[in-house]
């Protein structure tokens, strides 16, 4: 039994590693609801990791003593911190941004090799943008020419045409010797003289354009200086510009993911270590022993695990006797109820006065009056149980297929209140459903194929009304809805992430407003002031953008209008129809978000304990998103879908419907 209560305790925790971030389900690739994975956790986050630090140090020292208890089973002396609830919600432990690693995938982190792609392109873009300019050249970077350049002036003029720099005409040549034929008229002689002087003026023609050519070369390379130096300071201006706000945006970055991992991990660890200390609570027991004036003892163990009773003779002076029954609700409670028969007995009996006393006993007719009467209260309770299995089994059968065993068990059950005059009603329901099919068979690598989900529904709804006139109800309701265990989408790989759990999510609907219920199997309520919330408990085992939920945040709230209508009526004496239809109009955007949830059922009853079911189920939910796949299959971006059930069982029942009464003999 004690076994039986921890795999009970461990179902009920649901509380593990989701697929938000990359980091967390790295390390925590099979979700895992066991003891020793919750101490692996908060070991290595609280004690073993050095990049992750401790808040507050009593938070250490508390957790240190719980895993102690939990490993060595030392004395109760550790819930008191948690209990307060003085650090409920804030951050046990912390990490700096320098210390994520794992950036790369960090949606909106800008990696090195994108940063060296977009600084040559901002090289490129600014080169083409510099040249297009041409910016002009600082006059005074032309200054003092004379000083920075080596003319050749007038006398040196001659050095050109014997450095080659350049050459005469052959008429112009230098001759070492005149040849007396040339010189023999006065005329010759003023030809030669003419020729110098024609010579001269090349010389000065050519020395001139040289020292042009220099100064035009000396401007050119100082304007391609000064302007490859202004490129250079304008690039790495840019790069300046680009890689200051890339580290302020990767900063900022890693600072909202490191964030995120931080309250991941601290969600976790407070479910985490509320879970150990209810674990805690189960495996520890105290024993104790009851004693009275005779020394009688009566043993009781105290326990949250199970309940149990001893009964205690407590004595008087007179040695007088009172039965007691003594239990325990709680390892911290006792609870002590008379017996029912009550025995008094004396050694002997005490006389106060000089007469006897004498035992009186009533006639003994009076014991053979057992006439009764009932008093109606104005509570009603019931409710029905469905169990249905469906099994098919195929050994070479030709026409192909695969064996299966499927089961869907159905709970409901109601309290309802209501005063003889009807003027308030207060209507109380539950219903739970859960459906498992497990195919026969193994795929092609030869593995089993797995337990799949196929029905799982937790709806708790309580509804309170003051008669306003005729069959109309001022009313309040309060509809929770979750599921119990986790769902996954099938069929499930070597490490499934689910993608629904307890508590993750939780919708929460108030609703105000009136209520129209002229006979038991119609209602239609209308509440214009409604409050839709849906929570999800763990955010790093569930991904909360499936469910429209902001970043930063665990909860979704909305405002808006409601209207239900639940109807049900016999279409044969044995074949009833009951239909739930539910709409939620978001006031924020009337014209474009709207929820519809609508339960339509058929039960064909076939005797008193055994029906068939037939249920058709249809929701659309605006907050609720899928993803939308391309042809090779990449995400391309997440919408609302219809989402449809239809389920069709046979199998055992049971019906409880009555009114509380309450008995009373008439003496």
């Amino acid at each position: 039994m004690r076994g039986n209560k921890i795999l009970f305790f461990l179902f009920l925790s649901v509380v593990s590693s989701p697929s938000v971030c990359q980091e967390y389900s790295t390390r925590f690739q099979e979700p895992d609801d066991s003891v020793a994975h919750k101490i692996d956790f908060l070991r290595n986050y609280f004690f073993e990791d050095p990049r992750w630090q401790v808040v507050h140090p009593e938070i250490k020292n508390t957790v240190e003593g719980l895993l102690h208890f939990i490993l060595k089973q030392p004395v109760d002396t550790l819930r008191s911190t948690f209990q307060s609830g003085d650090y409920k919600g804030q951050r046990m432990v912390i990490r700096f941004p320098g210390e994520v690693t794992d950036t790369l995938h960090i949606a909106g982190y800008i990696p090195a090799g994108e940063v060296k792609n977009r600084k040559a392109e901002i090289r490129r873009s600014v080169t083409r943008a510099f040249i297009a300019k041409d910016p002009e050249v600082p006059v005074a970077l032309f200054v003092d020419l004379d000083e920075k350049i080596k003319w050749i002036l007038p006398e040196e003029g001659m050095q050109l045409i014997t450095d080659s720099i350049y050459s005469l005409p052959d008429s112009l040549q230098f001759l070492d010797v005149l040849p007396d034929a040339m010189v023999q008229t006065a005329e010759d002689f003023r030809r030669i003289l003419t020729l110098d002087s024609i010579r001269d003026a090349l010389i000065e023609k050519y020395r001139l354009h040289y020292n042009d050519s220099i100064a035009s070369e000396y401007r050119d390379s100082v304007m391609l200086s000064y302007r490859n130096q202004a490129l250079e300071k304008e690039i790495e201006h840019r790069i300046k510009q680009f890689s200051d706000s890339v580290k302020r945006n990767n900063y900022r970055v890693i600072e909202a993911y490191n964030d995120s991992i931080i309250q991941a991990v601290n969600d976790s660890a407070f479910y985490m270590i509320n879970d150990l200390i209810r674990y805690a609570n189960s495996i520890d027991t105290v024993d104790i022993q009851i004693l009275n004036l005779a020394d009688r003892k009566s043993r009781l163990t105290l326990s949250d695990q199970k309940e149990h009773y001893t009964r205690v003779w407590l004595k008087n002076r007179q040695n007088d006797s009172l039965s007691v029954l003594v239990s325990n609700p709680g390892k911290r409670n006792i609870r002590i109820v008379i017996d029912d028969n009550v025995t008094f007995s004396r050694i002997s009996q005490k006389q106060a006065k000089d007469f006897q006393f004498v035992n009186t006993r009533p006639s003994a007719s009076l014991g053979d009056i057992q006439d009764r009467f009932k008093i109606e209260t104005p509570w009603s309770i019931g409710g029905d149980g469905t169990v249905g299995f469906t099994q098919a089994y195929l050994n070479n059968w030709k026409k192909g297929g695969k064996s299966a065993v499927s089961m869907l068990l159905v709970l409901k059950g109601f309290a309802n209140y209501s005063t003889f005059n009807n003027k308030i009603k207060w209507e109380n329901s539950i219903e739970i459903r859960n459906g498992w099919i497990n195919p026969g068979g193994r795929d092609e690598d030869g593995t089993r194929y797995e337990l799949e989900k196929n029905d799982d529904k937790f709806e708790v709804i309580s509804r309170f009304g003051l008669s306003a006139f005729k069959k109309w109800y001022y009313s309040a309701e309060v509809d929770f809805q979750t599921q119990l265990f986790k769902g996954f989408k099938y069929p499930t790989s070597v490490n499934p992430q689910p993608i629904s759990a307890f508590l993750a999510p939780a919708k929460t609907v108030f609703k105000i407003g009136f209520d129209y219920k002229p006979n038991a199997d119609l209602s239609v309520f209308l509440s214009p002031f409604t409050s839709k919330s849906v929570f999800i408990r763990d955010t790093v085992l569930i991904n909360k953008s499936n469910y429209n939920i902001p970043d930063g945040k665990r909860r979704l709230w909305v405002p808006g209008l409601n209207a239900d209508i639940r109807f049900k009526t016999m279409i044969i004496p044995d074949i009833s129809y009951e239909t739930k239809y539910k709409m939620f109009i978001d006031y924020t955007r009337p014209f474009e978000k709207f929820d519809i949830d609508w339960e339509n059922l058929v039960v064909m009853k076939v005797n008193d304990y055994i029906n068939m079911r037939l249920m058709l189920h249809l929701i659309y939910d605006d907050d609720i998103l899928f993803p939308v796949y391309d042809k090779q299959g990449n995400e391309l971006y997440k919408k609302s879908k219809l989402q449809v059930k239809e389920l069709i069982t046979v199998g055992f029942s049971y019906n409880i419907n009555k009114k509380v009464y309450k008995a009373r003999r008439i003496n």
